[in-house]
């Protein structure tokens, strides 16, 4: 390893990224150590694309709870860079096929440059932009195979392509929620999909567990139609894979020994309550929920004479009750442990419901009376006077 501390190291580093964008030779670039004013960002990554026949840079701003693309050409990224690095930015990695070079920040802004060599070589960088997206499950993997959605040549149907992307997306959300839990340090990993359906999802995420991290996990489906639950269970005998099983029930139904992963797509209204509910007592390290049907609480919800005007068209007032419905519940979750957030998931095989709330089990919980308060104000604004989620929790006298 070469060690070269000088004045003009930024300079320097520059130089290296300028020389192996043109050698072609560039592989990624990491910006670390994030010292600006922009709240939640950590780093960004930046490779290199082809847009519209012309390299540019990517860079990917990776925030705690999201991810945020942005494409440069290469001269307008490399002067960003050099802006950034020192200011905003106090480590950066440079990797080429080749070598790779570390810039390093100390505290009083003394810059300093390592380089060594990559020991096998690194993986020459993709330049395709949209096409090639990245794949959190195999192509070959041979469930794809036996549910319909690859051919026996391990190639995509195309009548499966939105369930395939769905599949990844699943996984891609589930890796970074596993990375963020202390199931990242568990020797075994206990998980039931409620609503598994035709598997899809559950056979990905066993997958996952037992090929990609190599753990001996145990994942249930539970499904109420006892066909699926045939199909599946016959499917699963047939691969061998071990540690699958899929049973008739519900998540009203059906308790499980042991819960570290709980997750429950399209259960309808306050069936969501219940999901959650489930993954609470059993303090559940991670909680997926894909939430369908806000039923509940509409017939409840009292509006301002201001809001009048906008609510009164049929599709506004819905989408008012679904925004507060999964706010409530995830304002609970985080009141009992949970880091939680709410986004758009993907847009689904079979509804346009696309929005999932994911918590993972805090290490040191916020403080609980604060959000219980926000709750409570809530409902006083809306003149709410059950929520099933809130109802399920203080029965548990918690």
């Amino acid at each position: 390893m070469s060690h070269k501390p000088t004045a003009d190291s930024s300079a320097q580093f520059l130089d290296l990224l300028r020389s192996s964008l043109e050698q072609n030779a560039f592989v990624k670039l990491v910006l670390g150590k994030y010292c600006g004013e922009e709240q939640d960002l950590e780093r960004i990554v930046v490779r290199q694309v082809m847009i519209k026949d012309q390299p540019q840079l990517s860079f990917v701003y990776r925030y705690k709870n999201r991810d945020i693309t942005k494409n440069y050409p290469t001269a307008v990224a490399i002067e960003m860079t050099a802006e950034l690095l020192g200011a905003s930015f106090k480590n950066a990695h440079l990797l080429t096929l080749t070598l790779e070079h570390q810039l390093a920040f100390s505290k009083k802004g003394k810059a300093s440059v390592f380089s060594h060599k990559v020991s096998h070589g690194a993986a020459a960088p993709s330049q395709e932009h949209d096409r090639e997206k990245q794949r959190f499950v195999d192509l070959n993997r041979p469930f794809l195979v036996d549910l319909g959605v690859t051919n026996t040549q391990h190639q995509l149907i195309p009548a499966m392509s939105r369930k395939w992307k769905q599949i990844n997306k699943f996984i891609e959300v589930f890796r970074r929620a596993f990375e963020a839990s202390h199931l990242s340090a568990a020797k075994a990993v206990q998980v039931v999909d409620f609503g598994s359906g035709k598997g899809y999802l559950t056979f990905a995420i066993h997958d996952f567990l037992h090929n990609t991290l190599g753990l001996p996990a145990q994942v249930t489906g539970v499904e109420l139609r006892d066909d699926l639950v045939q199909l599946c269970n016959k499917a699963a005998e047939r691969l061998q894979l071990a540690g699958l099983h899929f049973r008739q029930g519900d998540v009203r139904s059906y308790t499980p020994e042991s819960l570290d992963v709980m997750i429950a797509l399209h259960a309808c209204d306050i069936a969501t309550d219940h999901a959650i509910h489930m993954g609470i007592r059993s303090e559940a390290a991670i909680i997926m929920c894909a939430p369908c049907c806000h039923k509940q609480l509409r017939p409840q919800m009292r509006n301002p004479e201001v809001l009048q005007p906008m609510l009164q068209y049929g599709v506004h007032l819905g989408q008012e009750a679904e925004m507060v419905t999964d706010s409530l519940r995830a304002l609970l979750l985080e009141a009992y442990g949970y880091e939680t957030q709410v986004f758009e998931f993907v847009s689904l095989e079979h509804t346009s419901k696309n929005k999932m709330i994911l918590a993972v089990k805090r290490a040191n919980p916020i403080k609980q009376e604060k959000v219980l308060t926000q709750i409570q104000a809530l409902k006083d604004f809306y003149g709410i006077k059950e929520q099933c989620l809130e109802t399920l929790l203080l029965a548990d006298g918690s």
